[in-house]
């Protein structure tokens, strides 16, 4: 069996969780912590990124920080996990959502405009598979507009736009470090990064639960309290410290995870455009191999090619289901324009293993398997 994924693990990760186990400070903000958000400032050139428990609490706090409240409108892709749109709801906001670009699947940049209401807020931008949405167009009209844009760059890591990081470019952004990603901080664990600074100070308070206990440890004030709305967002120093063991290594991870998206593309290349439609990086963006998927025709062949890949124990899925379609969506979200292509190519996208430890037999093994099915369905089909 080749799983779908399997979380990074390097070897750098034990010392450091054991060294945080022995800690005098496990509950967040220590040394690891300290440490991990003091590498993410120094990539992104930002003022402040602050570790979670989750990139689900990242987008939450987000949301808190920027007041939305019952009756605004957030603009999104549809295309999205279930979270993008959740932290906005849960503070009264209603999710217009927009159609995708068939190329990146990224929220269509010229179609952003038409959506924006008197009511609208926010633009939540979703860099899926690590890929960059057009975010020149995009902050130009948030400029013009007054509008706040969130980059959800919960696949972005290490992945850059016109030569800067996903994440540093809207007023806040979300990493995610659930095991499923490139880094992972033992299973889950976010970062919500805040390029504005306006926001800083309040974040802090927002994370320590609505008190002002960063300054009081800081020696800015003698004692703390409550001073604004918050919750629990700070994660375990174990979360921390697992994640600073990849951080050590973030290159090798990425260079391993380019040579299997790229050992993917080699391999299947030739089969496009007549049988399937291959991911596309456009010549702004530099990826991060977060993903790699495949479009086949319709839903009816990919039932056909995921059935195979099954049979042939490869862990291939496929993602998102539209979040306009679903029960919840229908009834806190509404779809402005037209979708010409959300559900369309989300019925046609699978998903091919990626991680980092994947040996070079297993993805050509991956690639055999996927031609082999493409040619069995093709035969039936004929």
């Amino acid at each position: 069996m080749i799983p779908f994924n399997k979380p990074p693990y390097t070897g750098n990760e034990d010392k450091y969780v054991m060294a945080a186990m022995r800690s005098p400070k496990m509950s967040g903000d220590g040394e690891f912590t300290l440490k991990c958000q003091a590498w993410f400032e120094n990539y992104l050139a930002c003022p402040k990124t602050l570790l979670t428990p989750s990139c689900t609490q990242a987008l939450e706090m987000a949301a808190i920080l920027l007041n939305i409240k019952e009756g605004d409108e957030v603009i999104m892709p549809s295309f999205t996990f279930v979270s993008t749109a959740n932290a906005f709801v849960l503070r009264g906001a209603k999710i217009v959502f927009v159609d995708v670009r068939p190329d990146t699947m990224n929220l269509d940049e010229a179609l952003v405009e038409a959506a924006i209401t008197e009511k609208t807020v926010a633009i939540v931008v979703v860099h899926y598979a690590g890929i960059s949405c057009e975010m020149d167009k995009i902050m130009e009209v948030s400029k013009r507009r007054n509008i706040f844009v969130i980059e959800d760059a919960a696949q972005g890591m290490l992945s850059t736009y016109k030569g800067r990081p996903l994440g540093s470019i809207g007023h806040m952004a979300a990493y995610s470090f659930h095991e499923t990603k490139n880094y992972t901080s033992g299973g889950e664990g976010g970062l919500l990064i805040i390029n504005d600074a306006q926001f800083v100070n309040r974040a802090e308070v927002i994370r320590e639960k609505g008190t002002n206990r960063s300054q009081f440890f800081r020696g800015m004030i003698d004692k703390y309290t409550w001073v604004d709305i918050g919750s629990s967002y700070l994660p375990s120093e174990l979360q921390a410290a697992y994640l600073y063991g990849q951080l050590e290594r973030v290159d090798v991870i990425n260079t391993a995870r380019n040579d299997i998206w790229n050992t993917y593309f080699d391999g299947l290349k030739d089969l496009a455009p007549d049988f399937i439609e291959l991911p596309f990086v456009p010549e702004s963006c530099v990826g991060n191999a977060h993903m790699f998927y495949l479009k086949l025709p319709d839903i009816k062949v990919r039932s056909a090619v995921l059935e195979y890949l099954r049979d042939a124990k490869v862990g291939a899925v496929f993602h998102y289901v539209p979040l306009h379609s679903s029960p919840a969506g229908k009834e806190l979200g509404r779809f402005n324009g037209v979708d010409m292509y959300t559900t369309r190519d989300s019925e046609r996208l699978i998903r091919l293993p990626v991680w980092f430890g994947m040996t070079t037999e297993e993805v050509r093994h991956v690639i055999d398997c996927v031609r082999s099915a493409i040619r069995e369905t093709a035969c039936k089909k004929d």
